[in-house]
């Protein structure tokens, strides 16, 4: 799809939902709802995000998430075109002065799309700097709301020429927010959804699959383990990841107050062991949730991994 280049005037426009009525709408919110139906929340958003941001002709989609009192915010899932430079990790727990300027019109339910982010005005300041260190040109932002709360942010960024995505597709993109507040902040309690508890920012660890970076809190992670040169990191929901990073140097990222070393190859997360295996005499096992498979335990662990268990 060609988008037309922004009029001379429009530095930026706000977009409140019920104004993007104009053209006929793309089917992105089928897209993002296929993927929150198919797939655990954090890899779902991640995909639905590169889906849009394809279709959107972005050289980014992004999400970031506030705090319970709308103070900070982080970047939580990122979707980068080949050759674009990825941010996820930069802005993690990060003062909402930075974005007040946008933040502004955010917590209003509005959108934002910014047409020449070389011409914002001054009080926009230090939002301009940051898009201009990411080598942003237009921005879209779009927020995210539940239960009447602003919960998070989902936007395209522009990088290698100014672009103005037109009423309609903010409308789509805000039926796309819609679908993942609710898949991500509400549960079902008698057929209904309900909102979810906010929670204070954990630090994430990222793991990074071509064009999509993962934000994953590191509770949710099963255990670790060496698969010659790589690693592959088990999530909660069953899933597995392969990462680069050596095993010793996952050792260092992990709490320690939970994740457990149990083998020259396996690290544990303690608070998802289901049981500990000494049937076999000399060969110890442990079982994960959602691993079908137990994982060894060296000679030289076992006495620290009993006093975990309290076993």
């Amino acid at each position: 799809m060609e988008y037309p280049a922004p009029a001379a005037h429009a530095v930026y426009e706000i977009n409140p939902s019920e104004a993007c009525g104009e053209g006929t709408m793309p089917s992105w919110p089928y897209y993002v709802a296929r993927w929150l139906f198919r797939e655990p929340i954090d890899i779902a958003i991640t995909a639905a995000l590169a889906e849009i941001g394809e279709l959107a002709a972005a050289d980014r989609a992004w999400m970031f998430e506030y705090d319970a009192e709308l103070l900070r915010f982080r970047n939580t899932h990122e979707w980068s075109r080949q050759g674009i430079r990825s941010f996820v990790e930069d802005l993690q727990n990060t003062s909402v002065t930075m974005i007040a300027w946008l933040h502004q019109f955010l917590v209003k339910g509005q959108a934002v799309m910014i047409n020449r982010v070389a011409d914002l005005p001054r009080p926009a300041r230090a939002l301009q700097v940051e898009m201009l260190r990411q080598n942003d040109k237009s921005v879209l932002s779009v927020p995210v709301f539940h239960e009447g709360r602003l919960r998070a942010c989902i936007g395209f960024d522009a990088t290698t020429a100014i672009r103005r995505w037109p009423p309609a597709d903010i409308k789509a993109l805000f039926q796309c927010a819609e679908l993942i507040a609710l898949a991500r902040y509400g549960s079902f309690q008698d057929g209904r959804a309900v909102a979810g508890a906010s929670r204070p920012f954990v630090p994430l660890i990222y793991l990074r699959r071509p064009g999509q970076v993962i934000g994953v809190e590191p509770q949710t992670i099963l255990g670790v383990r060496s698969a010659r040169d790589y690693v592959k990191v088990w999530l909660h929901d069953g899933s597995a990841v392969l990462d680069l990073r050596p095993l010793a140097l996952w050792t260092g990222m992990l709490p320690s107050a939970s994740f457990l070393r149990i083998h020259r190859t396996a690290i544990v997360n303690l608070q998802h062991v289901n049981g500990l295996d000494r049937r076999a005499g000399d060969r110890w096992t442990v079982g994960l949730n959602r691993v079908a498979e137990g994982w060894p335990v060296s000679r030289q662990y076992r006495q620290e991994l009993r006093k975990r268990l309290g076993v």
